[in-house]
């Protein structure tokens, strides 16, 4: 026991100080002026900029639901192929997260402006072109191209670990394959469900770099907001650290209503009956 708290000592250190510092230095500036006397004002702020939080939750909410669509059916296939293809297959998942964040978002600018390449295929197929960049889908696009391996790597996990005896008794007893898919894989593969979910709605939800690139100024986003507030010319600490409060709290609620149906998942043995 005294080896196992002795092992974890240097990361209960770096959890003081990376996270529980860091947040505290946030609550302290949310409820303070820039003189340092507290104050509501802050908070109270942060409900003129309702429509940008209503806007990050819509579009990370699209991004992660698009993300599960696609995500799910590849990491199902990558769990039932071959053990030895499952790793090349893994590998060209985690492929692109092996190049800067910042170099992927700047190549979807290069496919998407009005004068990018797909313009240039839609017009080579006699298509009239479209207007992509700066706009919400493109940052959806951008959001699901950037955080969908968060997706496809904890449902793949939780699949390759079904038994498979348990689907073949669900056959043996005359399940066709779409009753398997609904009673018994998809509840038993929820945990992973939960866990894509919550690792991409998370920075989908706060993220700045992909609206700012793919958005422009009309698709601003809470990420961005924070950012003004702290390195933009709209310097004000005190309210930038209000939004991120505000936006912490947020997605702890959202955390704790996914974590809830995780339990309950868990609960009931993972089989719908």
């Amino acid at each position: 026991m005294g080896k196992a708290k002795s092992a974890a000592f240097p990361y209960l250190v770096w959890m003081v100080i990376f996270i529980l510092v860091p947040t505290a230095l946030v609550v302290v500036f949310a409820f303070t002026d820039r003189s340092g006397c507290f104050t509501l004002k802050n908070l109270e702020g942060v409900g003129r900029y309702s429509n940008v939080f209503l806007r990050s939750i819509g579009l990370g909410a699209a991004a992660t639901a698009v993300s599960l669509a696609a995500g799910y059916p590849l990491a199902y296939r990558i769990a039932r192929t071959h053990a030895r293809r499952r790793n090349a297959l893994i590998m060209l998942v985690m492929l692109p997260m092996w190049m800067n964040f910042l170099l992927r978002t700047y190549a979807w600018m290069t496919l998407l402006e009005d004068s990018g390449i797909l313009n240039h295929i839609l017009r080579f197929l006699g298509l009239p072109a479209a207007h992509m960049i700066n706009t919400q889908g493109a940052v959806v696009l951008g959001m699901v191209y950037n955080y969908i391996p968060y997706m496809i790597l904890p449902l793949y996990s939780v699949l390759t670990k079904i038994d498979r005896s348990v689907i073949e008794a669900a056959q043996d007893l005359g399940a066709d394959g779409r009753t398997v898919f609904l009673r018994v894989t998809l509840p038993m593969s929820m945990p992973g469900v939960i866990s894509g979910v919550t690792m991409v709605f998370v920075p989908a939800v706060s993220t700045f770099i992909i609206s700012r690139m793919l958005g422009g100024g009309s698709n601003l986003l809470v990420g961005d907001l924070i950012d003004m507030q702290f390195l933009g010319s709209a310097y004000n600490p005190n309210l930038g650290s209000a939004i991120s409060l505000v936006l912490m709290v947020l997605i702890l609620i959202c955390m704790g209503i996914m974590n809830q149906f995780d339990e309950n998942g868990a609960t009931e043995g993972g089989v719908m009956v």
